[in-house]
């Protein structure tokens, strides 16, 4: 009985066993023909020509990739490119205007940023600028974007709650990749980063007539006592050695204050020149004084001078070297920053007819100081637009028409030789890195009611003989902000 049931048993689970494969069997058919059908109609569920132009609709990127700038990714200038702010307008000023040498420069370092987004820049600078701003701001005018040469008066605007922070919206990341630490650092005002440099001028140098400096038999001088050597070398050949004019407008007297601020960097600390810019070392004080009479040795002999102290006021200073280049010259030397080579002849030739040296030290124990000055930017207006156009001039591509054609040198340090046209402002470049320290110029730095104001005002006055040093210096003095 047992091996029966054993056996009934084996002969149950065998027949459970194939009528399970007969099922299995029975199913496949099911499953076979929906793959078959899914198999057999692929070009009916997709087709390869509708398919194709989503996977390469993809145009932007590609036309982004094609600008001749950098562009922080995600920010508000790539998304100027993808032609989201196509047909805007953003309004610059500044302190040139736009029909002049900057003014030609400027449009042409835009004109990349223009032709990708499809943004027109308008700008609508003047040499007024200085005074003109405020009235702007103060009525509710203020244009979107300002081109301040002056961080002086661009702080007080900072301060008055009138500049939008750069770090509202450009990334340290960015900004890091775009300048170094000293840039950042000048363009923050109380611990806020709330601007970006644009451009720079080496101010340090002194330009010559070189192929009739050499053929005269002339050396160029390494100390400040060689240099005196030379002018009055020059004076007993029955020449003149220096071309001076500081006439500019309502700005009349600024190349004066360059000239102080050089001779400051000479002659004493710049501990004393940091204090000076900030209103702790009074004008009034021997130091500064010291500074200005040893400019003053030149400016005020006739026999050194291209018409003589009488005309320094009244010469406007893109006048002056024009002498260096009349046949014999005129005058020999002219100290002045990079962007003077705008004011030469169109058919001077830099390494021929002209050169230049760097203005030589006073004392060797304060090195070899190099004074420069810019202009940087800042945005008064916030539309996505307007910080587009901020992040362009964060290139060095915002700077091309200056590195092109002379006169000015790219802050950002992504800039390279060959996006200079001259080897010029890449030299210039190079010497400034070199120096000893830098610093930028004082008079851009102070309140602008002392740097454009009563500083201009009262060295003017100091040259034409309208008021002695001591009192100069006591005015300017005077007008120095009170907290």
């Amino acid at each position: 009985m047992y091996r029966k049931l054993i056996t009934l048993f084996s002969f149950l689970l065998v027949l459970s066993l194939l009528l399970a494969a007969c099922g299995g069997d029975e199913e496949e058919p099911t499953e076979e023909p929906a793959t078959t059908q899914e198999e057999a109609t692929p070009e009916e569920a997709m087709p390869e020509e509708e398919a194709a132009p989503e996977e390469e609709a993809m145009p932007e990127e590609e036309e982004m990739m094609e600008v001749s700038f950098d562009y922080p990714a995600g920010g508000f200038l790539e998304q100027a490119i993808n032609g989201d702010f196509e047909g805007t307008t953003v309004t610059v000023d500044g302190a040139f205007e736009g029909n002049d040498d900057d003014g030609v420069k400027f449009d042409q370092s835009v004109a990349a940023f223009e032709e990708a987004t499809g943004i027109d820049v308008n700008y609508i600078g003047n040499k007024e600028f200085e005074a003109s701003i405020a009235i702007r701001v103060d009525a509710g005018d203020a244009p979107d974007v300002v081109d301040f040469p002056q961080p002086g008066l661009y702080a007080g605007f900072v301060r008055s709650g009138d500049v939008i922070p750069v770090t509202t919206w450009m990334t340290d990341e960015w900004l890091s990749q775009q300048y170094n630490d000293g840039w950042r650092e000048f363009v923050s005002i109380d611990g806020e980063e709330t601007a970006v440099m644009h451009r720079f001028s080496g101010k340090s140098l002194v330009w010559y007539a070189k192929d009739d400096f050499e053929a005269a038999g002339y050396e160029v001088p390494e100390t400040w006592d060689e240099l005196l050597a030379l002018t009055q070398q020059i004076a007993d050949d029955g020449d003149t050695a220096w071309c001076i004019g500081i006439q500019s407008g309502a700005a009349t007297g600024w190349p004066a204050t360059d000239w102080t601020e050089d001779l400051m960097l000479r002659t004493t600390s710049l501990e004393n020149y940091d204090a000076w810019v900030a209103g702790e070392l009074p004008f009034d004080s021997p130091e500064v004084k010291n500074a200005i009479e040893t400019w003053s040795d030149i400016w005020f002999n006739d026999d050194y001078v291209f018409g003589g102290r009488d005309s320094i006021v009244s010469t406007a200073f893109g006048d002056a070297p024009a002498p260096l280049f009349t046949d014999p010259p005129g005058c020999w030397l002219h100290r002045q920053a990079n962007f003077i080579t705008s004011f030469f002849p169109e058919d001077a030739e830099y390494g021929v007819d002209y050169d230049f040296f760097y203005l030589p030290p006073v004392d060797e124990q304060y090195g070899k100081p190099f004074l420069i000055a810019g202009d940087l930017m800042a945005m008064f207006n916030d539309r996505p637009e307007v910080r587009a156009l901020m992040e362009y001039m964060t290139t060095p591509q915002a700077v091309s028409g200056w590195m092109e054609g002379g006169g000015a040198i790219a802050a950002q340090q992504t800039a390279t030789e060959d996006m200079y046209g001259s080897p010029l402002d890449w030299g210039v470049a190079q010497l400034v890195a070199a120096a000893d320290a830098f610093r930028f110029d004082g008079s851009d730095l102070m309140p602008g009611e002392v740097g454009s104001g009563s500083f201009w005002e009262q060295i003017t006055s100091y040259v034409a003989g309208g008021t002695d040093l001591d009192s100069a210096m006591q005015a300017i003095d005077a007008t120095w902000p009170q907290e």
